[in-house]
């Protein structure tokens, strides 16, 4: 499917902008119209919001003339559009502007009708030029660094191989730099992650790469970054793939290092932190320096809490009793600090009481009971009275989410899928369905593959093909409309997913039924 350039049109006569909305057809010539404005402090504001790839302007207008507006975009757009001026001052004095401004081309009114479709046309061919180029001048800088980092990665640095990195990712001096490593799990995903981080990386981003374990790598420009910055980037990060892939990832942070020399450390840093949360079976975001921290605070060895977590989430009592059992031989062989057990305990019953809550039960009340059984946490001093409040803990809680799983399957998941079926033709996300349902997101598409026998994609393309199937079969609507109609984001999606649930595509499909009608 072509893709459409956006236009604007900007005059402040009503009459005029109806006319060149009717009197053009833009899809022939590979544009569509995006918006419409009355003056030129509007078209400003949606030439910011909409990034026209051509704006058609009158010159004569109240507050800013068209070629006024033309000099303001210019200064405050990172990329500017091509402009047409429309205009009936047949004045030299405007055309000698226009053109100082590189303005595409310059029309006199009345429009002639041949005269605009050929600049159409002139100007379709060179809108696109100029993207094949740029996105082709980006991938080759891509591959560039991409190939350079690994380099670095594998510390191969050297000083030619230094001057090299800092003129591909354009680094004056000694920078601050961090590394986040994203693993995804999955080794084909038919990604081009370079093309994807350069569209969606943020921007700090100065290069990013693929490592022999398939994780992708990005390094970020973060002298004018908080932590907290840098975090909220991982966060998104995360939150896009998971959505795309439906599949966990982990994001791990590096520390900081100076300049195109530390690249190599704060890389080994993120993987260091990827292996350990791998190994755990572990997804989100984590910080090489707050795990660090963690690992050397004196209390049980790292994971082992997570592991414990782990366990009770599954219900499988035999498994919590060894992980018991393991956990009270290390406090009682190597005597770790009683601060940071009850730290480590304390982060336990945070991760219980937060899944209790996202399971729609009561973690106050859950945790009134155990503390009206054996005190608080922070009474619990001798290792025997920390280990009873382990054991009840873990077991309490084991039962306490086993009776909210048993409540919750039958009555909200049946809510979810109705809610599916009947709003199939929105834009629904898996994270959107989870907060809607004040649900985890993780578990709510385990319930729901477990109930409706297959994943929530899987079954929302089903859903949207079968009402495809039946528009296809009793409607005249075109192929493009029915996959609009039926939730699909594009023509293009719907006819791959079509012929990949039934073997055909959908114009075949549409004949097929037509001629056994006949």
């Amino acid at each position: 499917m072509k893709v459409l350039f956006n236009v604007l049109l900007v005059d402040d006569e009503p009459w005029v902008l109806e006319g060149l909305r009717t009197m053009i057809d833009w899809n022939r010539f590979g544009f569509q119209i995006c918006g419409e404005a009355l003056s030129a402090p509007e078209a400003l504001k949606l030439m910011e919001q909409l990034k026209p790839e051509l704006v058609m302007t009158d010159i004569h207008m109240p507050v800013l003339n068209g070629l006024e507006l033309i000099e303001h975009s210019k200064r405050i757009l990172t990329l500017p559009p091509k402009f047409v001026i429309l205009s009936g001052y047949d004045d030299f004095r405007y055309a000698h502007q226009a053109m100082r401004q590189r303005v595409a081309e310059y029309l006199l009114k009345p429009i002639d009708d041949e005269e605009i479709e050929a600049m159409l046309a002139k100007l379709s061919h060179e809108i696109q030029d100029e993207r094949d180029a740029e996105c082709s001048y980006r991938k080759k800088a891509g591959l560039a660094v991409h190939y350079l980092l690994n380099r670095l990665i594998r510390d191969e640095l050297s000083h030619d191989l230094a001057e090299q990195a800092r003129k591909a990712m354009q680094i004056q001096g000694e920078p601050l730099l961090q590394c986040l490593l994203i693993e995804t799990g999955i080794t084909e995903t038919g990604v081009d992650w370079i093309e994807w981080m350069a569209d969606y990386g943020p921007p700090s981003l100065l290069g990013c790469f693929q490592d022999n374990s398939g994780s992708i790598g990005a390094v970020l420009h973060v002298e004018h970054s908080t932590p907290d910055e840098v975090m909220e980037t991982a966060l998104q990060l995360q939150s896009a793939l998971t959505r795309e892939l439906e599949e966990p990832v982990i994001v791990a942070i590096s520390g900081t290092g100076a300049g195109i020399q530390a690249i190599g450390e704060l890389y080994r840093q993120s993987a260091e932190v990827r292996d350990v949360k791998r190994s755990q079976d572990r997804s989100g975001v984590f910080c090489y320096q707050e795990w660090r921290r963690v690992e050397h605070l004196g209390g049980l060895p790292f994971g082992w809490i997570d592991e414990l977590f782990s366990m009770i989430m599954a219900g499988e009592h035999a498994s919590i009793e060894s992980c018991l059992a393991r956990i009270f031989a290390a406090m009682t062989d190597h005597l770790p600090h009683l601060r940071a057990l009850q730290a480590d305990v304390a982060d336990l019953e945070l991760k219980l009481c937060r899944r209790i809550a996202e399971m729609n039960g009561d973690p106050d009340l859950f945790m009134n009971r155990l503390q009206g059984n054996l005190g608080h946490l922070g009474d619990a001093c001798p290792n025997a009275a920390l280990k009873n409040y382990m054991r009840l803990l873990a077991f309490e809680a084991a039962s306490q989410l086993a009776e909210l799983s048993r409540l919750n399957e039958h009555n909200t998941i049946f809510q979810v899928i109705q809610y599916v079926d009947r709003e199939y033709r929105s834009k629904l996300q898996l994270q959107d369905l989870a907060r809607h349902f004040h649900m985890n997101a993780t578990y709510l598409g385990q319930l729901f593959k477990k109930h409706a026998g297959k994943p929530f994609k899987e079954y929302l393309n089903d859903k949207r093909i079968e009402e495809a199937k039946l528009l296809l079969k009793r409607s005249g609507m075109k192929v493009s409309e029915v996959a609009i109609y039926v939730g699909f984001p594009n023509a293009d999606y719907f006819i791959h997913k079509f012929k990949l649930t039934t073997g055909m595509l959908p114009t075949s499909y549409k004949n097929h039924v037509e001629s056994k009608l006949r």
